[in-house]
């Protein structure tokens, strides 16, 4: 028996364990020889996190569960499977909570993000006049994580982590133009897809944050 299949019948025996939740690429399909499990496990107390070579057990309570003011473990719960759940489906609402971004929330995040995007595309054109090729790189690098977080979050949807961004594609496509090819796109050149992006962001309602850069966006326009 493994590692995963003996903390799962250990942890689904304790009546101290409310809930327990299968993340990361075992949840998703994704897994490789080289992945582990990755188990969040929902307890009230008395219990420690745990990790070997094959597994990595992260403890919370309900409340910390409930918790989604820190965005960066948000999306973990993407495509996270609810293994146990003594609480009569209240682990999965939290589960599904954690991934699903409300639309006030969204709509903060894409402004966000927009403006930031805007802001390092805006300093890599002012570098690339100026003739320092390898600033206007460093700042296009920069940019790469605004853009993402603005196309999804304009989609009311939580920035994938790059490990997943495919993953996040295949499954649950986009409209184009932002399809499976997105991950090549913006590694390629972040500041190509500048229009695309522009023209969602007008279209879901955001046209006066790109306003609000006046005559400088005519610097990054291609």
């Amino acid at each position: 028996m493994t590692d995963y299949a003996r903390f799962v019948a250990a942890a689904s025996a304790d009546p101290g364990v409310l809930g327990m939740i299968l993340t990361g690429s075992h949840a998703r399909g994704t897994a490789t020889v080289h992945s582990d499990h990755d188990v969040v496990l929902v307890a009230a107390d008395g219990h420690e996190p745990r990790r070997t070579a094959t597994l990595d057990v992260a403890v919370c309570t309900v409340e910390a569960l409930a918790d989604t003011s820190v965005l960066w473990p948000r999306y973990g719960f993407r495509g996270a499977k609810v293994l146990l759940d003594r609480l009569d489906g209240r682990i999965a609402e939290l589960v599904s909570r954690q991934a699903t971004p409300t639309p006030d929330e969204a709509a903060q995040w894409a402004r966000e993000g927009l403006d930031g995007y805007v802001n390092f595309l805006y300093r890599a054109a002012k570098s690339r006049r100026d003739g320092d090729p390898v600033a206007a790189r460093l700042d296009e690098a920069e940019s790469v994580s605004w853009l993402l977080t603005t196309v999804f979050a304009l989609h009311g949807r939580l920035r994938p982590y790059n490990k997943y961004l495919r993953w996040e594609l295949e499954t649950y496509p986009l409209a184009p133009p932002w399809d499976a090819t997105l991950p090549e796109r913006v590694a390629a050149d972040p500041a190509s897809l500048f229009p695309d992006v522009a023209r969602l962001a007008r279209d879901r309602g955001h046209g006066d944050v790109l306003d609000g850069w006046g005559d400088d966006l005519t610097l990054i326009l291609p």
